[in-house]
């Protein structure tokens, strides 16, 4: 599979909002993304993806907070800071593998979960989450 750079496009036809407004706006995955690096911190369950963030998260929430408001169809953040996401790139210096794609996908959705996601649009942006995260992976375990 090729993974290419676009904002997330879950809508049939123009009438429809993005997922960015569907979702509740920058407060809302504010919200969203605040919950999922605090769920890494305190879940044993996600140790192995805490420990692959280093000593802090602060970085690594303003870039997905940046990152996800873009590709939900919202303001391009990070792009105006960054330039092109690079995705895999930028994410080949840490150790992917099986186990860090699954603790990342269900942190994310128990942050999606617990800030009140609408179902429909969670389960859609789930899928999407799993074929990037999957797609990410650069190591067999």
């Amino acid at each position: 599979m090729i993974f290419t750079w676009r904002a997330l496009n879950l809508t049939e036809n123009t009438s429809e909002s993005t997922p960015f407004e569907r979702i509740g706006g920058e407060e809302a995955v504010r919200l969203l993304v605040d919950r999922f690096y605090d769920l890494m911190d305190l879940e044993q369950d996600y140790t192995a993806l805490r420990a692959a963030h280093g000593n802090t998260l602060a970085s690594a929430r303003e870039k997905l907070f940046w990152f996800l408001c873009g590709w939900l169809g919202g303001p391009a953040h990070y792009e105006e800071r960054f330039g092109h996401p690079r995705l895999r790139m930028r994410h080949l210096p840490f150790s992917i593998g099986i186990l860090e794609r699954d603790q990342w996908l269900a942190c994310m959705n128990q942050a999606m979960l617990e800030t009140g996601v609408d179902e429909d649009l969670r389960t859609r942006l789930a899928k999407s989450f799993f074929q990037t995260a999957d797609w990410m992976r650069n190591t067999h375990g």
